[in-house]
Order: C-alpha cells, then sequence, then structure tokens
C-alpha cells in the first residue's frame, strides 16, 4: 500500500546491495545501505537524491551492528509463506535508518522500546535477523520522558467556543445529498450493484437528476481499471470529466476533497464525489504492503504496523489493554444504530481482550475487517433556493506524509493527522472545543486513541484516558464515530471516507436516527491511510461539515 522508503525508489537496481531483492542487504557487519555525502541523512537505500537535502551524492554505508528498538510485536496470523508467530520489530540502528527487522531468541514475545539489538545477519527467509544484545540501556522516549508522559488533561470542555475566526461566515460550497450502500462481506453483490445502491440515493437526497451531474470524482484502491466509468454508465453519468484517484484508504475523502475544490473553483456546479470497493474480491485476511517493498517482502501486515504503535503506547504512554478494548466495546455497541454496519453487537472489555490474538497487543475484535460498499456524495454551491437540508463544508484539507524514520519520536500518523487537522480547523475558523461530533480512521483500536490525540481532543498520551471518560461515546460531549467507525461498520477502503462523510452529514441534519448525537452543528471526518516505514502516511483528509442554519 504504497512506497514505504525514506525517499522512494526509481528502479529495483536502485537498492542498495541486494539487486532486485527489496530486503535491505544485511550481515552480521551491519545494515547496507546510503548516506548522503551533503548532510550526512541515513537511508537503506541510494536514491538519486536525498530525500532529507535534495543533494545528488549519496554515497555507500554500512550501519549497526547495533541498533535500538523503537517498537516490536508478535504477528500471530500466516502472512505469505511466514509460518506464525513472527517477532518483528522496527530498529533504529547506530548512526543509521530505521529498519523493519526479524527478532530472534525472545521465543513469541515483543522486545520492549530501547531495548538493544546486535544484527546477526539474514535468516532463512533472506530476512534481517536481530538478536538482544543489552536489554538495560534506557529508551530515551520511555513512559517518564516521553513527550507529553504522564499528562492526561483533557482538551476543554467542548462546547466553549475557542476558534479566533469567524464561526458565522457562509461557505462556498454545500454537500447536496449523500448516499451509501450496506458495508459488508458481499462477494455476491457485484460493484455496479453497490454503486447504484449509493449513487441513486445521493441523487434522490440532493434533488438532483444524473443528466445533472457535471463532473465525477471517484476514489478506489483495488477497484478494475474503469470501475467508475462502467458502473456510473449505467445511471445515466456519462459524457462528463471523470477523475479517479487511489490514495490509500484516503481515496473517497481526496475524492471528496477535490469534488469540493472543483465546485469553490467555479468549475463545476454539481459533482458527484464516489468511492467503490469490493475487498473481497481480493483479500481474504489481513491487507499485506506489495511484495515489492521492504515490508512486505519480509512478511509484513497491516496489523504489524498497529500493533508496534500500541506496544510503543502501552511502554510510553501507560496505555492501557483495558483503554483500548473500550474503544471497540465503544464503537461496536454504537453500529447497534446503524442498520448498513458489517458488525454491532455489545461486547464487555474481557471478550475484547480474550479474542483471538492478531498482532500483540492486538486482538481479533480490536482490527476492523475487510468489506464491499460504496459511497457518494453530491456537492455543489451553498445557498440553493429552497433547500434548507444543504450542510455547509466548512474546510477540507489534504496531506502526505513525511519522513518517518529514526528522527521520528511520535508513532506513524501522528504528525500527518496533527498538521491536516490545524490546517483545516485554521480554514473553517474553528477549534477542537467547537467539534460536535467526529468521524475518524479506527482501522484499529489504537487507531482511534492516536487520532484524538493528534485532532487536539486530549494531550499527547491522553488518547486512552479520554475514551475511558465516556466523553467519545454518544451520550457524551464530543461522540466519536456514532456510526461505528471502521471497526463496526466496515473498511472498504474507497468507499470508508465517503461512507464517514454520509454519516457525518446526517449527523448534522438529525437524521441518524438510533445513534443520533443531539444538536450536533460542528462535525469532522478525519481519514488517514496507506504507508509503512518510511513516511508517516500515503495521505490525510480532515474536513469540517456545518448543519444546515449554521452554529448555535
Amino acid at each position: 500500500m504504497g512506497n514505504m522508503s525514506a525517499g522512494g525508489d526509481v528502479s529495483p537496481g536502485a537498492l542498495a546491495g541486494s539487486g532486485r531483492d527489496p530486503r535491505p542487504d544485511a550481515t552480521p557487519a551491519g545494515l547496507k545501505g546510503g548516506r548522503c555525502a551533503v548532510c550526512g541523512y541515513p537511508m537503506l537505500y541510494r536514491p538519486p537524491l536525498c530525500p532529507a537535502c535534495g543533494a545528488s551524492p549519496v554515497e555507500a554505508a554500512t550501519f549497526g551492528p547495533a541498533g535500538t528498538v523503537w517498537s516490536s510485536t508478535v504477528l500471530r496470523v500466516r502472512v505469505a509463506d511466514r509460518k506464525p508467530p513472527a517477532v518483528l520489530a522496527y530498529v533504529d540502528f547506530d548512526d543509521g535508518p530505521r529498519a523493519l527487522v526479524h527478532v530472534d531468541g525472545t521465543g513469541d514475545r515483543p522486545l520492549l522500546p530501547g531495548a538493544r539489538v546486535r544484527l546477526l545477519g539474514r535468516d532463512d527467509r533472506g530476512d534481517p535477523l536481530v538478536a538482544p544484545a543489552d536489554l538495560d540501556r534506557p529508551d530515551r522516549h520511555s513512559r517518564e520522558g516521553a513527550p507529553g508522559a504522564g499528562s492526561r488533561r483533557l482538551a476543554p470542555a467542548p462546547k466553549e467556543r475557542t476558534a479566533t475566526g469567524a464561526p458565522d461566515r457562509p461557505a462556498a460550497v454545500s454537500v447536496w445529498g449523500v448516499g451509501t450502500s450496506r458495508f459488508a462481506r458481499q462477494p455476491e453483490t457485484p460493484p455496479r450493484d453497490l454503486a447504484w445502491q449509493a449513487v441513486t440515493e445521493a441523487l434522490r437526497d440532493a434533488e438532483v437528476s444524473p443528466a445533472d451531474v457535471e463532473a465525477v470524482y471517484a476514489g478506489t484502491v483495488f477497484g478494475d481499471p474503469g470501475v467508475t466509468t462502467r458502473t456510473l454508465q449505467h445511471l445515466g453519468i456519462t459524457g462528463v470529466p471523470v477523475v479517479t484517484v487511489e490514495n490509500a484508504c484516503a481515496s473517497g475523502t481526496t475524492a471528496f476533497h477535490e469534488a469540493r475544490a472543483a465546485v469553490a473553483g467555479g468549475r463545476y456546479e454539481a459533482v458527484l464525489a464516489f468511492g467503490i470497493e469490493t475487498m473481497t474480491a481480493v483479500f481474504d485476511g489481513p491487507i499485506e504492503p506489495l511484495a515489492s517493498d521492504p515490508e512486505g517482502a519480509q512478511g509484513f501486515a497491516m496489523p504489524s504496523l498497529y500493533g508496534m504503535a500500541a506496544h510503543r503506547y502501552q511502554h510510553c504512554h501507560g496505555v492501557t489493554p483495558e483503554q483500548m478494548a473500550l474503544v471497540a466495546v465503544k464503537n461496536r455497541r454504537h453500529a447497534l444504530g446503524n442498520p448498513r454496519a458489517q458488525h454491532a453487537g455489545e461486547f464487555t472489555v474481557e471478550q475484547i481482550l480474550d479474542s483471538r490474538p492478531i498482532s500483540d497487543p492486538l486482538t481479533l475484535l480490536q482490527c476492523c475487517d475487510i468489506s464491499d460498499a460504496a459511497a457518494a456524495a453530491v456537492l455543489g454551491p451553498a445557498g440553493r433556493a429552497g433547500r434548507g437540508s444543504d450542510v455547509a463544508v466548512r474546510a477540507s484539507a489534504l496531506a502526505s506524509g513525511r519522513a518517518w524514520d529514526h528522527t521520528s519520536d511520535l508513532v506513524w500518523g501522528w504528525q500527518l493527522v496533527s498538521d491536516t487537522a490545524a490546517a483545516a480547523f485554521e480554514e473553517a475558523g474553528i477549534g477542537p472545543g467547537d467539534i460536535d461530533v467526529l468521524e475518524v480512521h479506527d482501522a484499529f483500536t489504537i487507531g482511534e486513541i492516536i487520532t484524538t490525540e493528534a485532532l487536539g481532543l486530549c494531550e499527547l498520551g491522553g488518547g486512552g484516558a479520554l475514551v475511558a471518560s465516556g466523553r467519545t461515546s454518544l451520550g457524551g460531549a464530543q461522540p466519536v464515530n456514532p456510526s461505528g467507525g471502521l471497526l463496526a461498520r466496515g473498511h472498504p477502503l474507497g468507499a470508508t471516507g465517503l461512507g464517514q462523510i454520509a454519516e457525518i452529514v446526517w449527523q448534522l441534519r438529525g437524521d441518524a436516527g438510533g445513534r443520533q448525537v443531539d444538536g450536533a452543528r460542528i462535525g469532522v471526518v478525519e481519514t488517514m491511510g496507506g504507508g509503512t516505514a518510511g513516511i508517516d502516511g500515503n495521505a490525510c483528509v480532515v474536513a469540517v461539515l456545518e448543519a444546515p442554519g449554521g452554529p448555535r
């Protein structure tokens, strides 16, 4: 899911030391890679330009052979031809880059952040292999020393207006209508049927006809070539510009972002934002990175990424297993009010924690399921005569991640979400305390905890205490994922973001039924996805929507 090298790669031959093998070249003497001759930036590869300073002389270098564990996990599901369990770790090699490695000599236990390891070379699959060395060296980001550690202060009271901008300024673009299909594993339902369900509902809701649509922006990740045009032609949406984007989990919200920009710029009046994914046609288990990426080559899977984030949070911030499990308890309970959700139910913390282990410390019920679905929104200029139900788009921000490497103290995605949210909140003229309801990217329980922090709902390290406080539950001051989120509604990548948009539109109109957030006026959608080591996420979108009639 995206290029995961620090600075990109132009050809297989550019990979240092290993020809076409994407795995880092490891020997007992050290990890082979490259170093910029100008700024000294270390990397596992030798690209034509340094990703840190842009200079061209990248020289061969060897790092290690020892390093410090950033985080570790035990992957307990089979990936490719590697039998579980597999102990994986991100290691910051001495004076070198951060690299994914396999760990020997620990049984099936992860290593604590800060543990010292030594490079053994390659295992029987050719992957870099390390073993414990000095386990007594303290982590410079231990619980006592981590930024924000020990702080559990929550954000200001949510109804306190913190914005310096003018919250009642008119928005240029509104959401006229939304629609979705059911979210489920439904391999018997062809993509066109999912599309018809979502788009026809959105068109009816917007009170426009297919002939009124002037352009289409669509998001899909694993869809067949031409899936947008082929599914929409049966609805009479032909002869218009169609732009299909792939931006990992943020593909649908990227389509929304671009549709909003097209309307705001005056290019079109009625624009369809559309997302579709039939995950069951491609996967039956965890999503794996491409085999041409080091993580894919080493038997990595997306749960491993979040397992390492969770392990790091436990060590640095004291987030407990029970706090993470509460996210799943909350979101699956929320989904009881959502007839289109894939997984809903009343669960206890114990049931969540006792479900099958996937990637320590995450269990099965802390992971989202693959899903098949479509979602759509019709956008147009604000202020349509006779339309009192249009929802204003106050802001939408889109960004890609920066380098995530040995200099990064925060877990993957935190800074990207924080930066994108800051841009969106500034444009909207709001602060975190102004938000009434949120739909955020909770592919795994730790993901919601990290995201609520990055959005400013609480301090760094306070996300576990936030969910335990009840503030993010229905009936609390700032409900998060009333739809059930990705954990319960399902995660059809290309349709996920527009499913989030639809939920917030329904909430702001008061049309969310048994999961309605009373009096919601300002809603936020956050979708972040893609990538693993080397970059802080492929893409993130944060959108701010406002209820018809403006704020209270």
